[in-house]
């Protein structure tokens, strides 16, 4: 495995609100590895924007240390963090916000040039900004555009250009395709894999559909209410989910067949509160496993799996059970048992013409003669 390029250790953030504080991040841990992807997923509002600010330093931690390149560089001062600054870069969610609408294309991406004092002559600033613009597949005759006369994908692609401005080492994509279409989605996708494989770039990719998370990430984090509640690679979190609340995330992902449909696991219960949370499982509320202890003890991350952790006291005792329906009929998996969705959509279902139910199958050929002559008697009595 590639060197650890960033390290989170216990980094948290509250926020100050009436009533006392909101924990948006409370002491998470993990790590990113050079080259790789790192997928951070969860509901709205568990802390996933946070703390890819809190790793750029946008936002100063609680508590907790931010380490890049064996360097803790959150308590470093400003002026010695300026030459860490240009290798982490940010693409922001929305691209009709994050840029400028009084500056034109080509001054966004020549901005973070300007502020850097990178290429200070400005024939060779406009010869970076055109190589840019082909990098991420704008025209030149878009350079003295502004904002609002593009689409959302050319938009993405400004933000995209100007965080490669500076020919930065990590880049945090904060949801960078959760405002598109579905057909810009898939572009914008392919055009940051490309770039990944030509820069050798390392990502924290934010996002709450796990589709595209598993499509883009090596390895991927689960946050609920501020707190991490499972971390793996990514194809074992899909084979192995371990936390319940990962459970229901996973089973709510659409099969792509006609014949089979998941019942989702629906979560009840009220959502705790960030503000003053209690020591005690953030998702009891809403798990359908709980018992007391997870009342009065908040579970720690561990690990279950080489390289698959998980904050439950139980996981890997969890019983998981899954209910497929296949042709309009209920196929429950038994306990231990894994259903291989996939392969249940390759089977054939039989012609729904073709099945004989058992009240067809008890009417016998003299009572089919008989009601073909009432019919004929009953026609004509009608005529």
């Amino acid at each position: 495995m590639s060197k650890v390029m960033l390290e989170a250790r216990g980094l948290t953030k509250y926020f100050d609100v009436p009533g006392g504080k909101l924990h948006a991040v409370d002491h998470v841990d993990f790590v990113i590895h050079e080259g790789e992807t790192l997928g951070l997923v969860g509901e709205s509002g568990c802390g996933k924007s946070t703390t890819g600010r809190l790793l750029l330093r946008l936002l100063e931690p609680t508590e907790g240390e931010v380490w890049f390149d064996g360097e803790n560089i959150t308590t470093m001062p400003l002026k010695d963090f300026r030459k860490y600054r240009s290798q982490m870069q940010i693409v922001f969610q929305d691209p009709y916000a994050s840029l400028n609408p009084r500056m034109s294309l080509s001054e966004i991406i020549e901005e973070p040039l300007i502020i850097n004092r990178i290429h200070n002559n400005a024939a060779d600033r406009a010869k970076r900004v055109r190589e840019l613009m082909d990098t991420v597949g704008l025209a030149q005759r878009l350079l003295n555009v502004y904002p609002h006369e593009l689409d959302g994908g050319r938009r993405q692609r400004i933000g995209i250009a100007r965080a490669l401005a500076l020919k930065p080492r990590f880049i945090v994509q904060d949801e960078p395709v959760s405002a598109l279409d579905v057909s810009i989605q898939a572009q914008i996708l392919n055009l940051m894999d490309d770039l990944q494989d030509e820069f050798k770039l390392t990502y924290l990719f934010i996002s709450h559909d796990l589709s595209v998370v598993k499509h883009v990430s090596d390895r991927i984090v689960v946050m609920y209410l501020g707190v991490i509640v499972e971390m793996a690679e990514s194809q074992d979190l899909f084979d192995r989910r371990e936390h319940p609340y990962t459970q229901a995330l996973l089973s709510a992902l659409p099969v792509p067949s006609v014949d089979i449909e998941t019942r989702p696991i629906l979560l009840k219960g009220e959502i705790s509160s960030p503000i003053n949370p209690p020591d005690a499982c953030r998702f009891a509320g809403r798990c359908p496993y709980k018992q007391e202890l997870c009342d009065r003890e908040e579970p720690k991350l561990r690990e279950i799996h080489p390289g698959h952790w998980v904050a439950c006291h139980f996981a890997g005792n969890l019983v998981q059970t899954e209910d497929i329906i296949v042709g309009g009929q209920v196929v429950a998996a038994e306990e231990g048992e894994d259903i291989d969705i996939q392969e249940l959509a390759r089977q054939e279902v039989a012609p729904e013409e073709d099945i004989l139910t058992e009240e067809a199958a008890e009417v016998e050929p003299e009572d089919i003669i008989e009601v073909e002559e009432a019919k004929s008697e009953e026609t004509i009595i009608t005529k």
